[in-house]
């Protein structure tokens, strides 16, 4: 097992982002076993869950003539539009049924507030908005977060780049991780190594 100051953050597995879901991340299901594989390394895991109103501002169908993958300004900036996914209830939003959350000590929901998306498991999109997984780390005496989940260049790489800049050590599980495009990936990838973010595959803890 790693040491108690270690964290494993996994990030939104849940059916709308799996092949079939609304907003599928390609492979994504891929992750399920390497996750559920590294948990009982950890005697420390916290999971984030999208958990969107029906309504929410960052849905393409709430901007009558955008389209999915359009961007729209809203109050914090540029926002780029979704198909509507993970709606608070809904099967899609749940935590993936394969996914062993009995170890998952702490679930932070997030993306819930309609007018404002949410890709970090820290901060909202406007990067004033906590979540509390600051606070609840702090509490805990977690110095290093382990990143695992979906999806790269989004809510991973969005989560492990305020985990660097809040002061933890930081290290992206790659192989637990998918993309939802190489672009976005690539991009991810180059802003968190200049955070200094670590990356490294789950055979190596």
């Amino acid at each position: 097992m790693t040491g108690e100051n270690n964290l494993l953050l996994v990030v939104d597995l849940q059916p709308d982002f799996m092949p079939g879901g609304a907003l599928p991340v390609p492979e994504g299901d891929a992750v399920l076993p390497v996750i559920n594989a590294l948990m009982p390394r950890f005697g420390n895991i916290a999971a984030t869950q999208d958990w969107h109103p029906a309504d929410h501002a960052s849905f393409a169908s709430q901007h009558p003539g955008k389209a999915p993958f359009d961007t729209a300004m809203l109050s914090y900036g540029e926002q780029v539009l979704w198909p509507d996914h993970c709606v608070q209830g809904t099967p899609g939003a749940a935590l993936h049924p394969a996914l062993n959350a009995d170890r998952i000590q702490m679930v932070i929901r997030k993306g819930f507030r309609r007018a404002i998306d949410s890709y970090s498991a820290f901060r909202e999109n406007d990067r004033r908005t906590g979540t509390g997984l600051h606070g609840y780390l702090r509490e805990r005496g977690i110095t290093r977060v382990f990143i695992a989940g979906l999806a790269r260049g989004y809510c991973t790489d969005f989560s492990a780049e305020d985990a660097a800049e809040l002061g933890y050590e930081v290290v992206l599980v790659e192989d637990a991780c998918r993309g939802i495009t190489p672009e976005a990936t690539a991009a991810g990838t180059a802003r968190l190594r200049a955070r200094g973010v670590r990356f490294i595959t789950s055979t190596s803890i």
